[in-house]
């Protein structure tokens, strides 16, 4: 019975394997999402200038909260 070793079941191989399937189930939820025919038609509506221009005031707002 000692030729039967039992590993831990916290070790790297755990960590590792919760990290794959983690980003696998990213993907996949972004596939069904972007599967969409009206979530395809908003994204296509949006330009990258005006995603970054709404986001510039919160993060300035973030910054100032984080150095007080």
């Amino acid at each position: 019975m000692e030729a039967i070793q039992r590993h831990d079941a916290q070790g790297p191989d755990t960590d590792t394997m919760m990290l794959f399937g983690g980003v696998a189930m990213l993907v996949f939820g972004a596939g069904l999402l972007l599967s969409n025919r009206t979530v395809r038609q908003y994204l296509g509506q949006v330009s990258p200038g005006d995603l970054i221009g709404s986001a510039v005031p919160d993060v300035q707002k973030y910054m100032k909260l984080r150095a007080m």
